[in-house]
């Protein structure tokens, strides 16, 4: 096996697939361990409480954040974002490590949903139900990924404290995506929360992986190591 190919398998491969283990026991416990113990025979007083106080300011606000937790967006900015980091940077590493998270949540995510069977809140509805389990929030995830992933290569790219702390005010936008969805009543508070969870693991994941300039992909690099290592 190719050092390429080892390094993939213990940076990338062996994390993601420990994270989706991760993310199915969490379903499993919430839904079929605990799902009758408090606070999770509670957790949808928070849907209930928003669909009962619906007004036309949140339902727009809310319609605003979960399209931008949308799949067509998320890939839309997604792409966007990585070429102009590409084309301004005029390296791979860092639209290469946008891509990767994102890529890396949809996956967890897609499967995860299809070993856990969960109803959505049993509140009106205010989008139409993908055919997905309610565990975890695709859209929550996604934006995890992209917005964190987003405000970690900025905050890499700046020395400026003030620039700093502008980069990280994206994680607002999670955040109101998160809270949009459960507005319009589409996940428990747990499927937003666990989420949360997989979109800044995959982003850890990532840049351990592809960020840290420490670890080295390309064939000539490796191969060059190994022989200083023996001399």
């Amino acid at each position: 096996m190719s050092d390429v190919a080892v390094q993939f398998l213990k940076r990338i491969l062996a994390p993601v697939l420990a994270l989706f283990a991760v993310m199915v026991g969490l379903g499993l416990l919430i839904t079929k361990v605990l799902e009758k113990t408090w606070p999770f025979t509670v957790e949808d007083t928070v849907n209930r409480d928003f669909a009962a106080n619906r007004e036309s300011f949140g339902n727009v606000a809310s319609f605003i954040f979960s399209t931008i937790g949308s799949t067509p967006v998320i890939i839309g900015v997604t792409a966007v974002v990585a070429i102009i980091l590409r084309l301004t940077l005029k390296r791979w590493r860092e639209p290469l490590f946008l891509c990767a998270g994102v890529i890396a949540q949809a996956l967890i995510f897609f499967f995860t949903t299809l070993l856990i069977d969960r109803q959505r809140p049993e509140v009106a509805h205010m989008d139409n139900s993908p055919p997905t389990s309610s565990f975890p929030s695709g859209h929550t995830s996604a934006a995890v990924a992209l917005y964190i992933g987003m405000a970690v290569v900025l905050v890499g790219l700046t020395n400026r404290t003030w620039l700093k702390t502008l980069c990280w005010l994206l994680v607002l936008v999670p955040v109101g995506v998160a809270v949009g969805r459960l507005y319009r009543g589409m996940h428990h508070p747990t499927d937003v929360t666990a989420s949360f969870f997989n979109g800044i693991m995959c982003v850890w994941i990532m840049a351990r992986a592809i960020l840290d300039r420490s670890v080295q992909w390309t064939r000539s690099t490796l191969a060059s190591r190994k022989v200083a290592a023996a001399h």
